[in-house]
């Protein structure tokens, strides 16, 4: 593969966007299927339990299409009728899909599926499979974050459709964090917030980045990368071991592997050869920065630096003691689930100066 044409592709994509010090916005046409629901009504299904309650909750599927990619979009919600609620859109990393990283059902357990949980609360819960990831089309693509930016519009086609609103409050974890950033950038319109969890900003001091950087000439070799058993293990150990269930890498395993044994390279090769993509001062809605106390992909300072340049004064960092990089799936994702919550729910700011007062 040549690097210059690849990475310059990627840039100059990337750039017509919005994202990473471009001029204005650009826009992504998403064509919807004829026929966009996978289902014929909203499903109830079986969940294994949050600890803010056991409100039966419904599922839906979609199907929309990035050009001619089939991607696919999933739902869930207590209340699939009457009064909208907020939406909330979850943004996967780069070695899961979807249902693996935010609804994960785990036996004898609460807690696991953020979906679940959040749809408790009272939101109207969504995410999706990236293109070559889980359920959506697999093709020669390398589905990095100027195409994870597309994703999400033609996925924002189908909520605004389904709920009549416009806006979403967007999470993403590790390169889903860069994904919803660069969305944020490039479709400001589209965001009520932005939540950014396992974020790395330039990657300078990173002690995971330095070592995918060794692997970049094997990256480059292929659009994909084998994942197993034991690529799924050292995900929750390379940080801090017990972090995470052990069980857990064995679930995420099974629940990954029923998709095919690779995921696209993507994101792993934009990480080490383009940051920075998200522009601080360029977004412009409330917010949070999490950060698990372990995780290695970014250092304190790169986070800091970034968070200090966001413009809007409703912004948060919030670092968790025992958590390290995949946090909603830590044995502490509770602490986790509680300081999302409180910056999702926090009633808006009354205007000082302003008055009179109540």
């Amino acid at each position: 593969m040549d690097k210059t044409k690849h990475d310059g592709g990627r840039r100059a994509l990337l750039k017509s966007l919005g994202v990473a010090g471009a001029v204005g916005a650009g826009t992504v046409a998403a064509t919807l299927l004829p026929m966009t629901q996978a289902q014929a009504a909203p499903v109830l299904v079986p969940t294994s339990g949050s600890s803010n309650g056991n409100a039966p909750v419904y599922a839906e599927e979609f199907w929309t299409k990035k050009g001619n990619v089939k991607l696919w979009v999933y739902r869930k919600t207590t209340s699939p009728t009457g009064a909208p609620r907020a939406v909330l859109f979850l943004v996967h990393g780069s070695s899961y899909s979807s249902k693996t990283m935010y609804d994960l059902q785990v036996p004898d357990r609460i807690n696991y599926s953020m979906m679940d949980y959040f749809a408790r609360l009272g939101f109207d819960v969504w995410t999706m499979d990236h293109e070559g990831y889980g359920h959506s089309d697999r093709t020669s693509g390398l589905s990095g974050i100027a195409s994870g930016v597309q994703d999400l519009a033609a996925a924002m086609e189908v909520v605004t459709r389904e709920t009549g609103q416009t806006k979403a409050a967007f999470f993403g974890q590790s390169s889903g964090s860069l994904r919803a950033a660069a969305f944020t950038m490039a479709h400001p319109d589209k965001v009520s917030s932005l939540s950014l969890d396992a974020f790395v900003y330039t990657g300078k001091g990173s002690p995971e980045l330095a070592k995918r950087a060794k692997t970049l000439p094997n990256l480059r070799k292929s659009n994909v990368r084998k994942v197993n058993k034991e690529f799924y293990s050292s995900v929750f150990t390379r940080d801090e071991v017990g972090a995470a269930e052990p069980m857990i890498s064995d679930l995420v395993t099974e629940q990954e592997l029923k998709y095919g044994d690779t995921v696209p390279n993507g994101t792993y090769i934009d990480m080490v050869t383009i940051l920075p993509v998200a522009d601080a001062k360029k977004i412009t809605c409330p917010v949070l920065i999490l950060r698990g106390q372990h995780d290695g992909i970014a250092t304190d300072e790169d986070i800091i630096d970034f968070y200090t340049q966001l413009p809007n004064p409703d912004k948060q960092m919030v670092k968790l003691a025992g958590l390290a990089h995949t946090a909603m799936l830590g044995v502490n994702r509770e602490r986790f689930l509680l300081a999302l919550q409180a910056f999702l729910t926090l009633p808006p700011a009354i205007d000082i100066g302003a008055k009179p007062h109540p």
